[in-house]
């Protein structure tokens, strides 16, 4: 395939698979595709370990990295802001709230210790330390959510010779992108799994690459709810240079995702996956839970705290909700959730990672084909 994200990454085939799982990335990557690790929660310690995994476990194909350093959060501005003094920031009406909420269900809220100086959740010095370290390995692409890059994650990039990717879910955000020297555009419709904006995939593609063209030709990758090689080559057909998945990998085998997760995917519909504020204070679309319920809509909801904060509360909250639901209790399954896109409604089974790539490409290449049927008649 001639894309030029196929050329830029050293992939034959452009489909770029996002992942907490570093197997799922390995999976991918071996079978033709890009694996990405999602590495928001990894200190530079523990993103050596994964990657060394990964590289024992990718047969030599490349993979990349994903970081998110937003650029609006209720902490911005402040220096050496740890996890534990944000935690004294969290008002005992919240804590309540969530305790009691739990309780409900048969679930008891536990608490797990932290390092006193571990950074705040999303910590953009944390999140450039771990690339440093990320670089002594041979990724071939970096990218962040949730805002324009910092200016040393660009440098970084190409002081290493990596493209730097980044997100975005609004034009003037990919013309600020764009301005600011990245390499590749996420442009990400509202039916995308975990932050996202509020236009469709559809619209949000062409729109952005009519945008940027008279600007400079920077690739780009369309994500939201692409779940099939069909939607795929439908994405391409609109211009797009490849796409970038998600949901789709929470329901294979290598998943980071519990079985009842899972079980719950298969069972749920399109309009099962909401935009909700309660897990890290900013909309993020994820499966419809009790918990998205009392935060978005309960009557004595106290309001999602704003990101970093409400991730405080529900770090330990869904640590609680797994095991609990683990152990037995029916009823914390109704707590159960994680972030998915609105394409969970075209998943009716667990397969493997491996499988997922080969399905994609062959219902691209039908795809293909039939358009170029329909072009010769």
């Amino acid at each position: 395939m001639k894309s030029p994200i196929c050329e830029m990454l050293g992939i034959e085939f452009p489909l770029l698979a996002f992942s907490h799982c570093r197997d799922v990335v390995a999976a991918v990557s071996r079978a033709g595709g890009f694996g990405v690790l999602g590495a928001t929660t990894h200190s530079p310690e523990s993103i050596q370990r994964e990657l060394k995994w990964i590289d024992d476990h990718v047969d030599g194909k490349p993979y990349g990295l994903d970081v998110l350093i937003p650029e609006n959060i209720s902490t911005s501005g402040e220096k050496n802001v740890t996890w534990k003094s944000l935690e004294a920031r969290v008002s005992p009406q919240h804590r309540d709230f969530t305790r009691n909420l739990l309780k409900k269900y048969g679930v008891e809220l536990t608490t797990t210790e932290v390092d006193p100086h571990q950074p705040q959740p999303f910590d953009a010095t944390r999140a450039l330390e771990v690339l440093d370290a990320s670089c002594r390995h041979p990724i071939r692409l970096i990218a962040n959510a949730l805002g324009v890059p910092p200016k040393a994650m660009i440098e970084m990039g190409r002081k290493h010779g990596v493209p730097v990717a980044a997100l975005v879910g609004a034009k003037e955000h990919a013309i600020r992108q764009v301005a600011a020297g990245v390499d590749i555009l996420v442009v990400q419709g509202t039916e995308a799994g975990g932050h996202c904006g509020e236009v469709s995939t559809m619209v949000l593609v062409p729109e952005v690459i009519k945008a940027i063209k008279p600007i400079r030709d920077v690739p780009v990758l369309a994500a939201g709810g692409i779940m099939t090689g069909r939607q795929m080559a439908a994405c391409m057909a609109m211009g797009a240079a490849g796409v970038w998945t998600g949901s789709v990998w929470l329901a294979t085998v290598e998943s980071e995702t519990t079985e009842i997760f899972r079980e719950k995917m298969i069972a749920a519909s399109s309009r099962d996956a909401i935009r909700s504020r309660g897990r890290t204070g900013k909309p993020a679309r994820q499966l419809r839970s009790v918990w998205t319920d009392a935060w978005d809509r309960g009557p004595d909801s106290p309001g999602a705290l704003p990101m970093p904060l409400q991730s405080i509360i529900s770090r330990d909250a869904f640590d609680s909700i797994d095991r609990s639901a683990a152990a037995g209790n029916a009823k914390a399954r109704d707590l159960v959730s994680y972030f998915v896109g609105q394409g969970v409604g075209l998943i009716d089974s667990v397969k493997s990672a491996g499988a997922v790539v080969q399905e994609f490409k062959e219902e691209f290449a039908e795809a293909v084909e039939h358009l170029n049927a329909l072009v010769a008649e």
